[in-house]
């Protein structure tokens, strides 16, 4: 009965690494995509930024563009 006991305790133990080594290996995964995910938005609002500002410049050309012409 001993033996069964501690083979029991360490089947358990084994699998209760297994499942923190997996833990671990999925945090780190789940790790790398946040920050992926940070850096794509942080790329995609200095983006739009960008566009807002090439379109105020746009605007201020065009209007002395036709400022002149008049």
């Amino acid at each position: 009965m001993s033996d069964d006991s501690n083979n029991s305790i360490d089947k358990l133990i084994n699998v209760a690494n297994q499942l923190l080594k997996r833990f671990e290996e999925q945090k780190g995964i789940i790790h790398a995509y946040i920050q992926k995910e940070r850096s794509w938005k942080e790329h995609k609002l200095m983006q739009a930024n960008r566009i807002k500002n090439l379109e105020k410049e746009i605007k201020k050309i065009n209007k002395l563009k036709k400022a002149n012409e008049q």
